[in-house]
């Protein structure tokens, strides 16, 4: 493990027997990570540039994030600490608010870039929300140290937040978080109105049920349901007292809760799924959240479990630079992790992990002994049908694993995107790249292109499977295959992952490839196949098995050389099939795992899977065994049979 670049208190395994963190290890991160970051600022604070490759918005409006994100870091450290500041860091943030607001949009060293429309000019939009939740979180001692015209610049260039177009997602929070606070100061009016209650009815149809919202129209569902979605609207209701707000939005997030908490692997780290990951452990947002507001479903000792263990996964695992700095990457620097808005100041939304910083040194979270995290409890299975998810953990090796049936990105109809395109994800390992071959994919082949996996139409759930459609699509400039589809199951126990697929309207006679876990290993390894049909990839924390069922003809492991988040080089376990001649479609099955236990059992014999038409019956370890049928109706049907292994 990485030694951290700045002091920091020794392991408490008594109040804390899994992480060894306490409240004061992340007064101490807090710390550390701001005194990193000033080094970067702008004699008069008004810009911190932190080192790095610039985003698309240009080096000023990166400048802007970094003051921002790491203001909002500062502010929850302070106001947890009821204002204490021995180091003057909030005295630095104020200066530079004033001089940031002094000429904003002048070509110089410290002024603020003005706010404008999504996308060209939107991102200081984004950054507005920081910069008014930090203040509405220290107005006694930022704010209220301002003098007036400074507060009157700065409420100006706030409004310009107003006064632009959002991006047609979780951005329309972003002036609901301004209008908050400047109604918290007196400088309410209709206009902030109008922010606030437009955020909040976008908010009602973004919610598509279980504690889940869709980050915009569509089916984009990922971690900002957590730090962006579920905290902007109801920190806003927690700040202002707003119980109805409160009563409304509190309930989704206790439920939403009850499946995201799921998703942290017992090792502390969150899921790798969907864009924005360099923001690490403010995947713990809504955890902290849930304590704040007093809607979880989480003990607190299992609250500091999953916050801590966040915390310390990426500590522990190379996120900052020698200098303190976070980079831009997962664990060290990695550019698949990012996007074309992530910047040097990009990481610094991680802030948002400190959110637990505002309940005070007595609370239950801080001052209860730790408790496991869900995800180190017995196996579990949980259909998410709102979202089109299916979350598989295993205790023994405390590995969390999400199977995709429902969500896709904006671009879904005109890219690939792996942190959002593939059947499964985990926390322990991350999608291939967009250049390399895909990991958990399901494609068709036609002169030579391979299809990828766009808008994904959830077909039915049940307790431990879910089902899916979609349309295959090819590159630009490729083969279109009308009326064609491929619908896909998956099915858990235990470690183990049945994987169906179906076509329909694919020429017969065309390739299919169905891929498994990408597992990073060392450049050159070879995948074991000598066990048969089986493919087995060992890397330093899972192993990946993948073995064909039914309509496979060829098993072969594919390299990833542009490797994963978790590794600079990688495996992928194929199976390549035909689609045969029937109209009715043609059917496939896979026998998947992906385990942190050591020398796991091959897959062959653990399942087996009779093919009659459109169903497939199959055979599990249990003794007991599933029918899967096709043929019922516009989705598939799952049952459970008494199927014994000897007969």
């Amino acid at each position: 493990m990485p030694e951290l670049p700045f002091p920091f208190p020794a392991d408490d395994r008594t109040l804390s027997p899994r992480t060894g963190y306490t409240r004061a290890h992340w007064e101490a991160a807090a710390d550390g990570l701001l005194r990193a970051a000033l080094r970067y600022a702008t004699p008069g604070h008004g810009l911190i540039d932190l080192p790095g490759p610039p985003s698309q918005s240009g080096v000023r409006s990166d400048g802007l994030e970094g003051f921002a994100r790491t203001f909002l870091l500062a502010a929850l450290r302070a106001a947890g600490s009821e204002g204490s500041d021995p180091h003057s860091i909030l005295e630095r943030y104020t200066a530079g608010i004033a001089r940031g607001t002094l000429t904003p949009g002048r070509d110089d060293a410290e002024s603020w870039p003005l706010i404008g429309h999504f996308p060209a000019h939107g991102q200081p939009m984004v950054e507005s929300a920081s910069v008014a939740l930090g203040l509405r979180l220290t107005a006694p001692w930022t704010w209220q140290a301002l003098p007036s015209d400074a507060q009157d610049r700065t409420e100006e260039w706030l409004r310009g937040a107003f006064r632009h177009q959002p991006a047609p997602n979780n951005w329309y929070l972003f002036p609901l978080t301004v209008a908050g606070f400047l109604e918290s100061v007196g400088r309410g009016d209709a206009e902030t109105a109008r922010a606030i209650d437009r955020g909040l009815d976008l908010l009602e149809g973004w919610y598509r049920g279980q504690g889940w919202y869709s980050d915009g129209d569509g089916r984009s569902f990922d971690h900002y349901n957590g730090w962006a979605l579920h905290m902007y609207p109801l920190l806003h209701a927690h700040l202002a007292g707003d119980g109805a707000l409160l009563d409304r939005l509190g309930p989704r997030l206790h439920t939403f809760l009850e499946s995201f908490s799921l998703l942290f692997d017992a090792n502390g780290a969150p899921l790798h799924f969907g864009r924005s990951l360099t923001y690490r452990f403010a995947a713990g947002a809504s955890v902290a959240l849930g304590a704040l507001t007093g809607h979880t479903p989480l003990a607190p000792g299992a609250t500091r479990r999953i916050l801590s263990g966040a915390l310390r996964h990426f500590l522990d695992r190379g996120a900052l630079t020698r200098d303190g700095v976070l980079s831009l990457g997962w664990y060290g620097p990695q550019a698949a992790t990012l996007q074309r808005y992530s910047g040097p100041g990009s990481p610094y939304w991680a802030s948002k992990g400190f959110l637990a910083l505002l309940l005070p040194p007595d609370h239950p979270v801080w001052a209860a002994p730790e408790e496991a995290a869900p995800a180190e409890g017995p196996d579990r299975a949980l259909a998410l049908p709102a979202a089109g998810f299916l979350i598989q953990t295993t205790g023994r090796d405390g590995l969390v694993r999400l199977h995709n049936h429902g969500s896709y990105s904006w671009g879904a109809d005109s890219a690939p995107d792996p942190l959002y395109a593939r059947l499964a994800y985990s926390t322990r390992t991350g999608p291939t790249s967009a250049d390399n071959t895909p990991d958990n994919h399901i494609a068709v082949e036609l002169r030579g292109a391979r299809s990828y996996r766009p808008r994904i139409q959830p077909l039915a759930a049940g307790p431990d499977w879910i089902a899916s459609s979609q349309v295959p699509l090819f590159p630009a400039g490729g083969p279109i295959l009308p009326s064609a589809r491929i619908d896909s199951l998956t099915l858990v126990r235990g470690r183990l992952e049945v994987r169906v697929h179906r076509t329909v309207g694919v020429p017969a006679g065309t390739p299919i490839h169905h891929s498994g876990w990408a597992v990073a290993v060392p450049p050159g390894t070879e995948a074991e196949t000598e066990r048969g049909p089986e493919i087995r990839l060992a890397g330093e924390e899972v192993t990946g098995q993948l073995l064909g069922l039914h309509g496979w003809r060829t098993a072969t492991a594919v390299r990833a050389p542009q490797g994963t988040a978790y590794g600079p080089w990688a495996l992928v376990p194929e199976l390549t099939g035909t689609v045969d001649e029937d109209p009715a479609g043609t059917v496939f099955v896979a026998l998947a795992s992906l385990t942190g236990e050591p020398d796991p059992a091959p897959l062959a014999g653990l399942a087996t899977a009779e093919v009659t038409g459109l169903t497939v019956t199959v055979r599990l370890p249990d003794g007991g065994g599933v029918v899967v049928d096709f043929g019922a109706g516009e989705a598939p049907t799952v049952t459970e049979v008494d199927v014994r292994a000897d007969r």
